[in-house]
């Protein structure tokens, strides 16, 4: 009998199974640090050796871009291993990939060169920085309220710690503009910081016009050079609008607010905010044969200005409420709980002459009461509380204010004659906002408001309102008995529709209120 000869095949199948286990490990290594990593085998660890920064073999290229600055970042500092494997994952190079892709396109155009001086402002993890030193712009550095060594360094967005005039190029990615708390701060700090004829580029999400020139209100030193839109990097921000201002230094420093207006008493209406007003609802032509039915429902139908833009570029948000009556009446009931704030903190002005109301408002906080008349000088006047039947409830027993200068202060009949200070209602506004603020107004003033808005109109005070909603006070057919007219305003429903278009032909979205 001859013997076995299978011995010799037996230890060939070991042999190869050892070697397809060892090709099986080398794939799965490979699988995890280019899938899963979204690196390659620049990195030594998937190499299993590390390989000096000047090899290079014949036809092989050299060692990747990302490799070499994250090599140099930890040779730089005392980086922790953590951080190293964060610079390393696949979300990190998916958003530095993002970042590189729009630094090239900058590049390109000539707002970026390699040799610019850069900080990227509001960058929390330093992705932005990253994809700078990745290609060729080394001299960048990051800032955010927490530091992240060696790429971003700790400081608050209205205090950066740089001196005047110190970079080339300036970025904020991520919409950091949209989040931040004081954006006319934060643009003043950062267009310090940049030199004269170095460029800002900006990501944000504003799409509608009126958020867009807010924006550029805020620097007042530059001039916009260039806008596009591109799709985002991920589902938080799926649209950017890019927009590339240059430093110019002939013209306002930062900080320094410019008027919208052509005149004392014309405000200009560029044309995002005629597209606005046809957006908003429609005035009420014709007038309404039972206005207390017909003006209610019209407030289901108006269209709040927060409602169509971004208000999110303006430096304070206020309210001011002009006859405000008791807190209840508005303010309480309406501005606090439906009016769309954008999570906005709103200052809050209660402008109200009428002393039964003022003990109220000492116990609601963040609001401001005047306890004067809104008027068109500042002079002693006489208002008179007189029941109007057909008009609107008694509040506390109390019937609707009206200012009545240079009348006796004694009353008659059911009327209530208190002499009070008026105050320069259009001189108190100019001083106590700006074009930089976004103002909304309710005025319900028993028909002053015919003297109220023309002087508005005369000092350009007008201008600095961004909405209005305004009880206007005509003859209107009374609720109480059918076919009459109150006696009680002279003024006609035309006129009041004529106040309501010279408003909105002025820039000034307003509604019709009830």
């Amino acid at each position: 009998m001859e013997p076995a000869a299978g011995k010799p095949s037996f230890m060939r199948n070991i042999l190869v199974r050892v070697l397809l286990f060892g090709v099986l490990v080398i794939g799965v290594r490979f699988a995890y640090v280019v899938t899963i990593r979204g690196e390659s085998c620049d990195l030594g660890d998937f190499c299993f050796f590390s390989l000096p920064d000047n090899f290079n073999i014949t036809g092989a290229g050299k060692i990747g871009p990302s490799a070499i600055v994250v090599k140099d970042a930890v040779r730089s500092t005392s980086t922790s291993p953590s951080r190293v494997d964060l610079w390393t994952s696949k979300g990190w190079r998916k958003a530095v990939q993002f970042y590189s892709s729009v630094f090239q396109d900058l590049i390109v155009d000539g707002y970026l060169t390699p040799n610019s001086k850069s900080l990227c402002v509001e960058t929390s993890s330093g992705q932005d920085v990253f994809a700078l030193r990745e290609i060729g712009v080394v001299d960048a550095i990051g800032t955010a309220k927490k530091k992240s060594p060696p790429l971003v360094v700790s400081a608050l967005p209205s205090r950066q710690p740089f001196d005047d005039e110190t970079f080339d190029f300036v970025f904020s990615g991520g919409g950091a503009f949209d989040k931040v708390m004081r954006p006319l701060d934060f643009a003043s700090e950062i267009t310090r910081t940049l030199k004269p004829e170095g460029f800002l580029v900006v990501h944000t999400k504003t799409k509608d016009g009126y958020s867009f020139n807010s924006f550029i209100d805020l620097f007042n030193c530059c001039t916009v050079v260039k806008t596009r839109e591109i799709d985002g990097m991920d589902s938080s921000m799926p649209y950017i609008r890019v927009i590339v201002l240059k430093k110019e230094p002939a013209i306002l420093r930062h900080g320094t607010s410019k008027s919208h207006s052509n005149s004392v008493n014309k405000c200009s209406v560029p044309g995002h905010k005629k597209e606005l007003f046809r957006k908003a609802e429609q005035l009420i032509a014709e007038e309404p044969l039972k206005p207390w039915i017909t003006l209610k429902r019209n407030i289901k139908n108006i269209k709040y200005l927060p409602s169509m833009v971004d208000i999110s570029f303006k430096q304070r948000y206020v309210y001011i409420d002009v006859g405000a009556r008791s807190y209840g009446s508005s303010i309480g009931s309406w501005f606090r709980k439906q009016y769309p704030k954008q999570n906005k903190t709103f200052e809050v002005y209660a402008i109200e002459a009428d002393k039964t109301f003022h003990d109220e408002y000492k116990l609601k906080k963040g609001v401001t009461l005047l306890p004067y008349a809104a008027w068109v000088k500042n002079e002693t006047l006489f208002f008179e509380i007189n029941q109007d039947p057909g008009h609107k409830e008694v509040e506390k027993g109390r019937g609707m204010g009206r200012i009545q200068p240079g009348q006796s202060s004694a009353g008659s009949g059911d009327k209530i004659v208190d002499q009070i200070e008026g105050f320069d209602f259009a001189n108190w506004l100019k001083n106590s906002v700006s074009e930089r603020d976004f103002v909304v107004m309710k005025m319900d003033v028993e028909g002053t408001e015919f003297d109220l808005i023309p002087r508005l109109f005369e000092t350009g005070a007008i201008c600095l309102i961004d909405e209005i909603f305004l009880e206007c006070h005509y003859n209107r057919w009374q609720r109480c008995c059918p076919g009459e007219r109150s006696a009680k305003y002279q003024k006609t429903y035309d006129q009041c529709l004529d106040l309501f278009s010279q408003l909105r032909k002025s820039g000034v979205l307003v509604h019709q209120w009830w």
